[in-house]
């Protein structure tokens, strides 16, 4: 569907030859590479989302995927940072079939640029093999400055141990005399939310989906068993905080202190208490949160916190994750045990949380001065030794 409700057309004028696939159009064909992520729910999501954004972008170009030459991909980079016109192309969550749909929440920052560009050429390199496409154009973009590899530095969305400190405690403040009980159990629910987030470093599919029974005791140490990612099974260790923080919860809820292996429960659940928090609901309180943090915060520290403040602004439910498992590298995790927790494949992957590299580097450079060491400036500003 285009902004606006108008179907797509997608369809070549007839078949490419030698092609490998069982498809008519362009979304069919896009639609088969899709199917090679099913297993990854999340993953496949994300991948719809930035083909969807292609295809329109073409259908309004009057352009199809064999047609996509070099020149069109910066005209696609420039149509991401600012999606115009902005009342066709961007809009707030609506359902997929809502009439008021649009694809953009607002224009990609230059991560989400670049990841887009990641996705699209993996899109294209798949369609190349199936036949569909005769090249495929993100190979020649040589700008080393975005390079399209995969390969990547270290984390930097996440927030800094000072900002999380200040958050946790703005957060962990209790109600007000007099609130109300629903003010009570959403500050409770949020509570438990950030923490959980904060010491598992789940995903958010991961935490919407979670039941209580999930949180197992074996020979007398609680374990977080989770599947997730390409449907990968996994069990965390609970540490005692987030022990702490599920029994208080639970007792929010009326239950007993600590779950049993029969609770089918869900782990995170609406007003009522009984219901589950679906993602896109738990999408927008975390935000919600993190711009009532952000109000807070410049409040009480002005233009001191103006900075800070904006971080919190930006900052998005996966960005828990990466401050999750920076600070445990911090702390001094090791990287086979981080990589556990992270439930990362690849050990390079995860290695990008250790920011141990870069702190000895900068401390190492802060020797090299404008004077030799054992200088110091006279009144004049002329530099003598001691």
């Amino acid at each position: 569907m285009a902004p606006g409700g108008e179907v797509l057309s997608g369809v070549p004028e007839g078949v490419p030859t030698g092609v490998h696939i069982g498809a008519e159009s362009d979304i069919e064909a896009v639609g088969q590479w899709l199917t090679e992520y099913r297993a990854s729910p999340q993953t496949l999501r994300a991948y719809r989302r930035e083909a969807e954004r292609l295809l329109l972008w073409l259908d309004q170009q009057g352009l199809r995927l064999d047609q996509v030459r070099r020149e069109h991909l910066d005209a696609f980079e420039a149509f991401l940072a600012d999606p115009r016109p902005a009342g066709d192309w961007v809009g707030p969550p609506r359902p997929r079939h809502s009439p008021d749909w649009r694809p953009f929440r607002g224009p990609l920052s230059p991560a989400s640029r670049r990841q887009s560009l990641v996705i699209l050429q993996g899109l294209f390199a798949w369609l190349v093999e199936a036949g569909w496409v005769a090249h495929n154009p993100f190979r020649l973009m040589r700008d080393k400055r975005r390079r399209l590899d995969n390969r990547r530095h270290a984390i930097e969305r996440y927030l800094e141990r000072p900002l999380w400190t200040w958050f946790w405690g703005w957060l962990d403040r209790p109600p007000g005399e007099g609130a109300s009980r629903r003010a009570r159990y959403e500050q409770s629910r949020r509570r438990f939310i950030f923490g959980f987030a904060y010491l598992l470093a789940p995903r958010i599919s991961e935490m919407s989906a979670a039941r209580m029974g999930d949180f197992v005791r074996r020979e007398g140490r609680w374990w977080w068993q989770v599947v997730g990612k390409g449907d990968k099974a996994a069990r965390i260790p609970v540490p005692p905080d987030m022990l702490a923080l599920l029994e208080a919860w639970r007792r929010t809820l009326g239950l007993e202190s600590r779950p049993t292996p029969d609770d089918d429960g869900p782990l995170l659940r609406a007003l009522d208490g009984r219901r589950g928090l679906g993602e896109n609901r738990l999408y927008r309180l975390i935000r919600e949160t993190f711009g009532e943090a952000a109000e807070a915060l410049e409040r009480e520290q002005g233009g001191r916190g103006r900075a800070e403040a904006d971080r919190l602004r930006r900052a998005t439910p996966h960005w828990l994750r990466h401050t999750a498992l920076t600070h445990q590298a911090q702390a001094g995790v090791e990287l086979r045990y981080l990589a556990g927790t992270a439930r990362h494949a690849r050990l390079d992957t995860t290695a990008r949380y250790l920011h141990a590299e870069d702190e000895e580097w900068h401390r190492q450079q802060s020797a090299h001065g404008l004077a030799p060491l054992g200088a110091d400036i006279d009144r004049d500003g002329v530099r003598e030794t001691l």
